[in-house]
């Protein structure tokens, strides 16, 4: 069972940056998908950034040129850089891993608030 904890989240003004942080309890990133997704109320969770385990970056179109995900494997932890932050970024953002072709392995961190506001 694979556990990740999320940090870094809090209240940044429009413009500002946030750099997330998630520490997997294993060495997984040889194997795993490693994703951030967030939630806002009343929306449905979606995918933000995600890196293979060969290192191909995607990310959802809102944040393209803004966000920068990232990882450090020997300290197991992936990174969301968010710079110019908008009022619509607000979420609770989720740290995800998942393995390939195992429906089962997938595992997700308990969330950290991320707030854009003057």
């Amino acid at each position: 069972q694979v556990q990740l904890v999320e940090s870094g989240g809090g209240l940044v003004q429009p413009g500002g940056s946030l750099r997330l942080s998630c520490v997997a309890s294993e060495n997984i990133f040889s194997i795993y998908v490693m994703g951030w997704y967030r939630q806002a109320p009343g929306k449905q969770r979606e995918l933000v950034a995600r890196i293979t385990s060969a290192g191909s970056r995607t990310y959802v179109e809102s944040v393209k040129g803004r966000f920068t995900i990232s990882r450090v494997s020997p300290k197991n932890t992936v990174y969301l850089q968010m710079n110019s932050l908008k009022v619509e970024d607000t979420a609770v953002y989720y740290c995800n891993a998942a393995r390939p072709g195992v429906d089962r392995e997938n595992y997700w961190g308990q969330g950290t608030q991320v707030t854009v506001s003057s």
